[in-house]
């Protein structure tokens, strides 16, 4: 046995390439050419495939391999020494270790694994963020998705990138299955590389799904690695210009990159991307999607498009396949822009790492991250100097200022004086709060990317949209998302408009806590307007928002997306009292509205009958000595009214807005 002071788990080296894979190979070629002065080895299972290194020794030790190995017979064989793994996973007995993880993508993307797999990592990674004496990862994008979903710091969090150096070694002129296919096609016709895998967060279901327009262009599709197999037949029909080449060798890969008119790179997450600065490297321009850490790799040296939008891929496929000064100077880019990302840099930092884990390492400065477009909504009817009020305060300090902001109105009345505020449209139509917010959607720009919707009693975070928008980049399928309310007034007498504002001032940065999954909660939430489609608020649920927000977001949520909450996305709710509607249709809709859900397949039979218990008990339960500020007698009465409803087999939501009020109480508002 070696007797270096650091040693490098080897597991990785009985194991298939991929790209985490590559990651290690290459940061310990690196390490190797390194002059610095740091006894180090590499400890490996004995069936590690042998790697030609000319410092580093490899050290093949115990008898079992994966897992088993890893966790039981690493820890006996590094006793002693500090311990650098680099694919993600590491004994979980060890403290002194540098651990890089490269994503969370079994988090974000867990339909992409097996049960087994996420179950493993699962488990294992929390355990490793917490005792591990640090965490590397590759960009700054996954450092922020591992600290969301893992329990450490971002600030903690060591950025070490992918490097592209590798990529100039590979030998186009030793391929020997990329020129049989690009000949066998018809040669005059440009193509589009691609990169197979099974893993649906890849996304390359988009580009076959685009393929016949690329045909009708003239353009072909060539996908490398992971098979025609990995397409159901059906989706395959047709699709006379998709070709696959299988699992090709490195020097196939460098002929496709050099042939190729552009990389197309659709994935919904990458921890970093690898294959864009192989690409760029070589000369290949580069189509990638605008989330996660993509649009940090590529600076501006790409084209992007968001990996929801078919359309998009063709017209910027079609714009470098049309214009050779396009293309010329993506490639100038690209070549630019790999040199911030250097393996012998990365290996530096490791280096560092093992000298000192706490060691606080120099990176690469981000490409400034481009923002979708917001538009934001407020829903009011009849309180036009609190509207007034909140949406003034929110234009004004909104760091990330929107796109557009809406104030859905039933009269012109209801928004005060913010027809004359500078970037407000003030539309109207039917009245009530799911009819208003559609109102609002119907007056969006085709290319909003995110929609927020706010109560207009709701005093936003001056970082509220630009945290969301954040979210929205980072987890390509967050499709709802909602803040956190630091007070809420409508759990008591309400709260003023001076003193939300100086609640959320007082709140202060709130401690990173995501929530996952989560409803979104309508007094301040957004959602993805590509998975909105022509989904619209149901205005059968004439009331209760909190359950109009929620059927909404489970049909939104429906063809897959995620719904969590965030909070460093925060504000205050003042709860503002008048205009609020009477007990008897509040208490009506707490009963209808969830068995109307349940019937729709938007609520649980377990979450409505904790919803109707929940409010019939603590409305009986307080009738006779009510607060004063909310009327339980009217609420008792239309729980009951809604029981007899449903006894005689009518279940219309849209009944409560016809219940007559009792008279000796006042008309109080539109929502809760």
């Amino acid at each position: 046995m070696s007797d270096a002071a650091t040693v490098t788990n080897g597991r990785f080296l009985a194991q298939t390439m991929t790209g985490v894979q590559r990651y290690a190979r290459n940061v310990l070629y690196a390490l190797d050419e390194s002059a610095a002065s740091i006894e180090t080895s590499v400890l490996a299972p004995r069936s590690a495939k042998d790697l030609e290194f000319s410092r580093l020794a490899v050290v093949r030790a115990g008898r079992g391999t994966g897992h088993a190995w890893e966790q039981f017979e690493l820890p006996y064989y590094a006793r002693g020494r500090r311990l650098l793994n680099l694919c993600n996973t590491a004994p979980a007995i060890i403290r002194d270790q540098i651990v890089c993880i490269h994503d969370a993508n079994i988090f974000a993307t867990p339909g992409s694994y097996s049960p087994t797999f996420r179950a493993v990592y699962h488990n294992l990674q929390p355990i490793l963020a917490r005792r591990s004496a640090r965490i590397a990862t590759v960009s700054q994008a996954a450092a922020r998705q591992i600290a969301r979903h893992l329990p450490v710091s971002l600030k903690d969090i060591a950025i070490l990138p992918n490097g592209h150096e590798h990529a100039l070694r590979w030998n186009p002129a030793l391929s020997t299955a990329a020129p049989a296919l690009v000949v066998s096609r018809n040669a005059q016709r440009p193509f589009v590389l691609a990169l197979g895998s099974r893993a649906r967060h890849k996304n390359l279901a988009l580009l076959i799904n685009v393929a016949p327009r690329l045909d009708e262009l003239g353009i072909d599709i060539i996908i490398a690695g992971g098979g025609d197999g990995i397409f159901a037949p059906e989706a395959l029909q047709d699709r006379p210009n998709v070709y696959f080449a299988g699992r090709v060798s490195d020097d196939d890969l460098a002929y496709f990159l050099d042939h190729a008119i552009c990389l197309a790179f659709p994935s919904l997450t990458e921890g970093f991307g690898l294959p864009i600065v192989e690409a760029m490297a070589r000369g290949c321009p580069v189509v990638s999607s605008n989330c996660a850490s993509m649009p940090e790799v590529c600076g501006d040296a790409a084209l992007l498009a968001t990996p929801f939008e078919p359309d998009e891929w063709v017209h910027q496929i079609h714009a470098i396949a049309q214009s050779k000064d396009l293309r010329d100077d993506l490639v100038g880019r690209g070549r630019q822009e790999v040199k911030r990302f250097s393996w012998r840099q990365t290996a530096s930092g490791y280096l560092d790492l093992l000298k000192s884990p706490g060691a606080d390492l120099p990176t690469y400065a981000p490409a400034r991250p481009s923002t979708p477009k917001v538009a934001v909504i407020f829903a009011t009817r009849g309180r036009p100097d609190i509207v007034s009020a909140t949406v003034r305060h929110f234009v004004a300090t909104q760091s990330l200022k929107p796109a557009a902001v809406i104030v859905s109105c039933v009269e012109l009345a209801d928004a005060g004086d913010l027809g004359s505020l500078c970037g407000v449209t003030v539309v109207t139509g039917p009245a009530g709060l799911a009819a208003q917010r559609n109102t609002g959607l119907a007056s969006l720009e085709p290319d909003i990317e995110i929609v927020a919707f706010f109560d207009d009693d709701f005093v936003a975070d001056a970082n509220w949209l630009a945290s969301a928008a954040r979210v929205f980049r980072d987890e390509s399928q967050v499709v709802g998302f909602t803040g956190h309310v630091v007070a809420d007034g409508i759990k008591g007498p309400g709260i003023g408009f001076d003193e939300a504002v100086r609640l959320v001032a007082a709140a202060g940065r709130q401690t990173p806590r995501w929530t996952e999954p989560y409803s979104p909660y309508g007094c301040n939430m957004a959602f993805r307007v590509s998975a909105i489609k022509e989904i619209r608020f149901d205005e059968r649920l004439v009331l209760y928002g909190w359950l109009e927000d929620r059927d909404f977001s489970a049909t939104v949520a429906k063809g897959g997306g995620r719904l969590i909450k965030w909070s460093l996305a925060y504000g205050a709710h003042m709860g503002a009292k008048n205009g609020r509607v009477s007990g008897e249709r509040l208490g009506y809709s707490q009963v209808v509205n969830p068995l109307y859900m349940m019937r729709k397949g938007t609520m649980t039979l377990v979450n409505v009958a904790d919803h109707i218990l929940r409010n019939t008990a603590s409305n009986f339960g307080r009738a006779v000595w009510p607060e004063p500020f909310i009327d339980r007698k009217g609420r008792v009465k239309g729980n009951l009214l809604a029981i007899a409803d449903i006894l005689r087999g009518r279940l219309e939501p849209e009944r409560a807005a016809a219940i007559l009020p009792r008279k000796s109480i006042r008309l109080r508002g539109r929502r809760h």
